[in-house]
């Protein structure tokens, strides 16, 4: 699995590291690991609806962030779970690029099993390093 929940950081909130071969690879393991703290099983969204996402940022910290936070506004706003991520990340001028597209479906209470509603992703610990030819990610959810 390419993410690890990390019980012992945040009492109140949930923690976890993502990994990733890639910089892509890293970002959809952090957006599983996201969804995965609100649904108890991930194999129950379907790939139903899609969005376009087309995010910039300065550092890949805040594009992260942004992804993440970008994916709390449509389970938000849309009640739109996201659990199929094709996304293409590319180094600009002033910093970094994602643009791509995301998959899932409305939330259906019969369907899916809610475990926390995740309010936002906090920039306490928040951290993106490459390491040993591998990226990693920690994030604390607000829950």
């Amino acid at each position: 699995m390419p993410y690890t929940f990390r019980g012992d950081i945040a009492i109140a909130d949930v923690a976890y590291e993502a990994t990733g071969k890639t910089i892509e690879e890293l970002f959809i393991a952090a957006g599983l690991a996201l969804t995965e703290t609100q649904v108890k099983d991930l194999k129950t969204v379907e790939k139903k609806e899609t969005r376009i996402l087309d995010l910039k940022a300065k550092t890949l910290e805040q594009l992260l962030h942004d992804f993440l936070q970008e994916l709390i506004f449509y389970k938000d706003a849309d009640l739109l779970l996201l659990t199929t991520f094709d996304i293409k990340i590319t180094q600009t001028d002033p910093g970094y690029a994602l643009h791509g597209r995301v998959h899932g479906e409305q939330l259906d209470m019969k369907k899916h099993e809610l475990l926390v509603d995740v309010k936002a992703v906090s920039w306490h610990m928040f951290e993106v390093k490459q390491e040993k030819g591998e990226w990693k990610a920690f994030v604390i959810l607000d829950v």
